[in-house]
């Protein structure tokens, strides 16, 4: 078949990344959003978030003359061959499920446009069944109606290596309904499967799911061992050597059972909520029940470390220096979508607290959202006569200071280390107070 042309509806984290990596491969690829600051940005060549390597591919894909941006639906509907939606799904307000506002504004401004037999593609984490749902919408509103299909095709980016999972993934799923669109699917993504990438060929309704499932795993999984560390506080255990412990065995292994200060960002805390809605909505909200508790889990860390954070401080953090180190929901990345470093330090200053954050990369976005705090200029601008220092993102910056360095500045040698990320040791040897999640 050939070479399909290739649309990116929605150009945030997900859909830039998407039509800048597909270009660098070699399609031609048209990127559509209705924020024209947003295309225009992106046009002259500037990548809107903070992504490694990133705004270099963005530079070689326009260079190219492969690239282009716009935010006409008839001009993406005219282009494309196979049209991908990479809009977001966002927790409704008052609720746990998934606003399909976006998703189903994007499909419906598209289909008007399609004259022509196409391939639409979903790409955003939705509840299951929506595919079901759009292809009757698709029909309906499109003039080539029965000519447009849809399939899913679920993302797994992990936010600071988008660009390796986006050109050589570990998998690729495809939920399609006819043999026709599974042969659009693989031409376009050829040069990823010519590496050998492996690819699941599935049904609609499977495809919606994997994303879900595999974020609620990851979630269980990262709640389990700190849940652990829940039952080392109170015992005296060590929640990192029972984790190493742990990794040792195959069955279980060693990745994402790290112990810390839980998960955030825009897609494990959200995306579970909205599975367990979904899953409510079908009648099967028994079978995701412990999805609860994994949430729960995950709140109660935020609140320990704040626990840990007002131990050191004398009990009561009402007028004392808190140094607070990382604003991302996680390191190699700006995103502070529910971010547990910025929900601690916003509830240590409702404590009282004079909290002053230092992030390499959110910072801009944390002051927009948190203008209350104060931010300085480096880890150590942040900590000059702090009584408290909390490591809350595990930047490699942060992993390398010198706790000698950092001693110089402070008014108190106490540190909380969040995320594990630090060798207590090192930082006990040099005189600091250390402390951390379920280490005694």
């Amino acid at each position: 078949m050939t070479t399909p042309r290739l649309t990116v509806i929605g150009t945030g984290y997900l859909g830039a990344t998407h039509a800048i990596c597909m270009a660098v491969l070699g399609f031609e690829v048209l990127g559509v959003d209705v924020d024209e600051q947003k295309i225009a940005r992106l046009a002259a060549g500037e990548v809107p978030f903070f992504e490694p390597g990133l705004p270099e591919l963005l530079t070689k894909a326009l260079e190219s003359g492969r690239l282009r941006f716009t935010t006409s639906f008839a001009e993406a509907a005219e282009f494309g061959d196979v049209h991908f939606i990479c809009v977001g799904t966002p927790q409704q307000k008052g609720s746990h499920a998934a606003d399909m506002t976006y998703v189903d504004a994007s499909v419906t401004a598209l289909a008007r446009h399609l004259t022509r037999k196409a391939l639409v593609v979903g790409k955003s984490t939705v509840p299951v069944g929506t595919a079901a749902r759009l292809t009757a919408l698709v029909k309906e509103i499109a003039p080539a109606a029965d000519e447009v299909e849809l399939a899913w095709n679920p993302e797994f980016l992990r936010e600071g290596f988008a660009v390796e999972d986006t050109m050589k993934p570990d998998r690729l799923v495809f939920g399609v309904a006819s043999g026709w669109a599974e042969e659009r699917l693989r031409a376009a993504f050829e040069p990823v499967l010519a590496q050998g990438v492996p690819v699941k060929v599935t049904d609609l309704a499977t495809a919606e799911l994997v994303k879900v499932a595999a974020n609620s795993f990851l979630a269980t999984k990262i709640s389990y061992i700190n849940a652990m560390a829940e039952v080392c506080e109170a015992t005296g255990a060590d929640v990192s050597d029972l984790a190493e412990a742990l990794a040792f065995d195959t069955r279980i292994g060693g990745r994402f059972l790290r112990p810390g200060l839980g998960f955030g960002g825009g897609c494990l805390p959200k995306d579970i909520r909205a599975f367990m809605a979904r899953a409510e909505e079908l009648g099967v909200g028994q079978a995701v029940g412990f999805l609860r508790e994994i949430d729960g889990i995950n709140q109660r860390r935020r609140a320990r470390t704040v626990d840990l954070v007002t131990e050191l401080a004398g009990g009561d953090v009402a007028g004392k220096k808190v140094a607070a180190l990382g604003a991302a929901f996680k390191p190699d990345s700006d995103d502070i979508r529910d971010a547990p470093a910025l929900d601690v330090a916003g509830t240590l200053h409702r404590m009282g607290a004079e909290v002053t954050v230092f992030d390499p990369a959110a910072m801009e976005n944390a002051k927009r959202v948190h203008p209350e705090l104060a931010y300085g200029e480096s880890a150590l601008d942040a900590a000059r006569d702090a009584d408290v220092v909390v490591l809350l993102t595990e930047w490699t910056e942060f992993r390398a200071i010198d706790p000698a360095a950092m001693a110089a500045v402070v008014a108190g040698k106490s540190i909380v280390d969040g995320r594990h990320a630090l060798d207590p040791a090192a930082w006990r040897a040099a005189g600091w107070e250390y402390r951390a999640l379920g280490r005694p």
